[in-house]
């Protein structure tokens, strides 16, 4: 039997939010001239929360942050928030999906610039036994063991799903108890006990309470995600959206990218 995951209403209040800012244009008692809206997927998600307060102190902006992921139909996904035109004048997503964005006229040729390179980890309920993942063999034997699975809708779940468990030679005994979640991190499933196993991206993983991380996939079935910046065409503040890139990019960032799982894709002078 496929295993039944609860649905969550975080999506609709984020879709509600989301309405209202698009009807206001931006937030009470900021100029949109001195915001910057951004949406992130959850791979940089962590990172830029922590480095927009160093950001505004020194440059003067406020940072508004939205969340969607890179693909996939959800509502909230950053291509469906774009194609109903949301304020925004930066995205931060996976950069295969960034460029497709680019060939829609979403976003402006030549403003991507790659930010961090992420590796896809394996989470478990906190307290559980942790599994053996250290060879592509002992992956395939916890796939098989764990009674139920989730994984992303975005760019590691869709590896998983299209390219890993065929690779394992796996994809007819874990199909069915595995999930795809839409708008929720896959920790916050397993945390619940609605998984006994979750994958996604490490940097999504981490700040989950209630969730274990085991670690990193192997090399063997590693996929590095690179997550990129671009700015909008239809920004409201151009020149926001090109100093946040910047300061993303800087030598200031590369700490806290560090912390929060992830790699910087640009030069860490």
């Amino acid at each position: 039997m496929p295993v039944k995951f609860p649905r969550r209403r975080a999506m609709f209040v984020t879709l509600a939010l989301s309405a209202v800012l698009a009807a206001c244009g931006h937030m009470p008692g900021q100029s949109p001239k001195n915001t910057i809206t951004v949406i992130s997927s959850g791979g940089f998600a962590s990172s830029v929360e922590a480095l927009a307060p160093q950001f505004e102190k020194q440059s003067g902006y406020h940072v508004e942050i939205v969340h969607g992921s890179s693909m996939g139909g959800a509502p909230d996904s950053i291509p469906a928030r774009l194609d109903r035109q949301e304020p925004a004048d930066m995205v931060i997503l996976a950069r295969k999906s960034l460029d497709q964005l680019v060939n829609k006229g979403q976003v402006v040729k030549g403003s991507q610039v790659d930010l961090v390179r992420s590796l896809i980890g394996i989470s478990v309920q906190k307290g559980a036994p942790k599994p053996d993942i250290s060879s592509a063999e002992a992956v395939k034997r916890a796939l098989l063991a764990a009674p139920s699975i989730a994984y992303s809708a975005s760019a590691s779940g869709t590896y998983y799903e299209k390219e890993m468990i065929k690779k394992l030679g796996i994809e007819a005994q874990v199909k069915a108890k595995s999930k795809r979640i839409v708008s929720e991190r896959v920790g916050a499933v397993v945390a619940r006990g609605d998984a006994s196993l979750g994958l996604q991206q490490v940097s999504e993983l981490l700040p989950i309470k209630g969730a274990d991380y085991v670690g990193p996939l192997p090399p063997a079935l590693q996929k590095a995600t690179v997550f990129s910046a671009g700015v909008t065409t239809h920004a409201r503040n151009q020149q926001g959206a090109n100093d946040l890139i910047k300061f993303l990019t800087s030598p200031a960032a590369v700490q806290t990218i560090r912390q929060n799982g992830l790699e910087p894709a640009f030069p860490a002078q």
